[in-house]
């Protein structure tokens, strides 16, 4: 164990530190804008391009990056040292010659890091002009690429090609034309981007951004001609509230209703009533693969990002996912049909939003083959956890004092089992909750599979139903799911249900969450806190919740009936791998 010294003062440090992560160890500082460690899922940047971390170390003639410098016994290293705060002053003042001055019209005006740094170093003003960038924005309708903002951090094309192993994003040219751009320059709808938004996600400037619906949804809402419904997802609600000062984790339900009832939306629904009835119907879809030695395995079809990273990806495995829509997606098209015949409401006058914490959910609502009539869309608009926080705070509310509000029925009612969608492992346990009941005609006495819990990004569980050894595979990230389905590919592994999903630890760690600024613990706190609201749920399995039962009944005659498939279900497209 080295000791090293800092500003003067003794540490031990650990064998493989660096000055940058010795110094955060023991409570100091160093600014860094390159730089992503997110230990938990075995991703880190750290290109040492940004220079902003610079540092001086006792007998060197140079600063040295504190990212990449390893500790050694006895290293005595200065982070206040006036040359070195000079150097990061440069450093900033160079990244911001090139920088479009649109701060408080830029989307990240207040979470972008180069906007932070620079306040820490008090650049009030730059010495250095000169020649400017000119690239064209690309728009596509989950992500907004601007070029113009991009500082060459290379997190986007970390996360793109090591822990999604998408490949879209890269790094092109050298010295002052350097940028990151998709393949061949071609805009992102063009590519197999699977528009995850895990490069919006780490993204220190607004040089990546969702494409933000905000301004329709307010159109809509002054409408008086337009009936506007809302539907929240599970990991909204222990996110959201982040956004106004609240810890990583706090359950926020009753306000986020609240808040939405004050917005000037006419119903609000929830998306854990559409997480039920996806359950039903994908559990209809694997007791039958299962009883009449169906394909296998079968694979979750919740998260858009992974469906359409399967298609460019893994074309061969097309018949494999469940057909069952995502729960956005069912809820959409049991609105603008069963809803609207009880409402005596035109679907055409129906505007169905959603609040997600994914981007891909964006994309999804876009594919005209997941609707359920050629005449409109079953959703209208994707917002993200972090968009319906603008529209909060725009509206002027208060979100710390918003009076605590129900949802609305029929679609409002779900169980514990929804809930869990929003964390990895909670899909296939709500899956299994159901399965199991139905195969064996008894009730489950635990209804939590533990094996299918924790923060694992890739793990194997079995379950016994029946005498019958059930083995499911979970992972998050597409990295991952790589692995699982080369593996099935190629024999390897022996599985009846996968459950994946494309963001880390799931829906909770979306690239539409607040930032979690590289801090994993964020995730695992909104991991936990869905959790907590299976517990505490009356009702903890889909087919019990009594809104579902009643659907069926009134409307879908049972699941997997032919109005059911028309409705509830979908088909996937091959794509080319670009």
């Amino acid at each position: 164990m080295p000791k090293i010294y800092i500003n003067g003062d003794e540490f031990e440090a650990s064998e493989n530190d660096t000055v940058l992560t010795a110094v955060q160890k023991f409570g100091g500082y160093i600014p860094t804008l390159c730089y992503l460690n997110l230990k938990d899922i075995n991703i880190e940047n750290k290109p040492s391009s940004c220079r902003v971390c610079m540092v001086e170390i006792e007998g060197r003639k140079s600063l040295a990056p504190a990212c990449t410098t390893p500790v050694s016994e006895g290293l005595r290293i200065n982070t206040l040292s006036r040359q070195a705060v000079e150097a990061r002053r440069t450093a900033i003042q160079l990244l911001l010659s090139d920088h479009p001055q649109d701060c408080l019209q830029c989307p990240k005006n207040g979470e972008c890091d180069l906007q932070r740094i620079a306040s820490e170093l008090n650049i009030v003003k730059n010495p250095f002009t000169g020649k400017t960038t000119n690239y064209k924005q690309d728009i596509s309708k989950a992500i907004i690429r601007d070029p113009n903002k991009c500082i060459m951090c290379r997190r986007c094309e970390t996360m793109c090609n090591d822990f999604q192993t998408v490949g879209v994003l890269s790094a092109v040219n050298r010295g002052f034309n350097a940028v990151i751009k998709p393949t061949f320059d071609l805009p992102l709808e063009e590519t197999a981007c699977t528009f995850c938004g895990q490069c919006v996600a780490v993204c220190p400037t607004g040089a990546l951004e969702e494409d933000s619906y905000i301004d329709y949804v307010w159109k809509d809402l002054v409408n008086e001609k337009k009936h506007v419904v809302v539907q929240t997802a599970p990991a909204v609600r222990v996110a959201l509230a982040e956004e106004f000062g609240f810890e990583p984790g706090t359950i926020s339900t009753g306000k986020l209703v609240g808040a939405l009832k004050l917005l000037g939306f006419d119903k609000v629904f929830d998306t854990n009533f559409g997480a039920d009835l996806t359950i039903i119907e994908e559990a209809t879809e694997f007791k039958e693969r299962l009883e009449n030695d169906g394909f296998l395995p079968m694979l979750t079809s919740c998260c858009p990002g992974w469906i359409k990273f399967l298609e460019h990806q893994f074309p061969d495995l097309i018949e494999m996912p469940s057909s069952a829509k995502s729960p956005q997606q069912m809820f959409g098209a049991i609105v603008k049909s069963f809803y609207a015949q009880k409402a005596n409401l035109d679907p055409k006058d129906i505007t169905v939003v959603s609040i997600m914490p994914c981007l891909a959910k964006k994309y999804e609502a876009s594919r005209k083959e997941i609707n359920s009539s050629p005449d409109y869309k079953d959703v209208d608009y994707v917002l993200t956890t972090r968009e319906l926080a603008k529209m909060i705070k725009e509206a002027g509310i208060n979100f710390t004092t918003v009076p605590e509000r129900a949802y609305d029925n029929p679609l409002g009612e779900s169980t514990g089992a929804a809930a869990i969608f929003g964390r990895t492992g909670g899909v296939a346990e709500a899956a299994l909750r159901t399965t199991y009941e139905w195969l064996t005609g008894k009730e489950l006495k635990t209804v939590e599979f533990q094996a299918l819990h924790g923060y694992e990004s890739l793990r194997v569980a079995e379950v016994e139903i029946n005498g019958q050894i059930i083995k499911i595979g979970v992972a998050y990230g597409l990295g991952n799911a790589r692995k699982l389905l080369e593996a099935i590919r190629n024999k390897k592994i022996d599985l009846h249900l996968i459950e994946i999903m494309a963001c880390p630890g799931g829906c909770v760690g979306g690239g539409g969450q607040p930032y979690h600024h590289g801090n994993f613990e964020v995730i695992k706190k909104r991991i936990d806190a869905l959790n907590v609201i299976d517990r505490t749920k009356v009702i903890r399995k889909s087919h019990e919740n009594p809104y579902i039962l009643r659907l069926y009944n009134e409307y879908l005659e049972k699941p997997g009936s032919d109005k059911a498939h028309k409705l509830l279900h979908t088909h996937y497209l091959e794509r080319e791998w670009l």
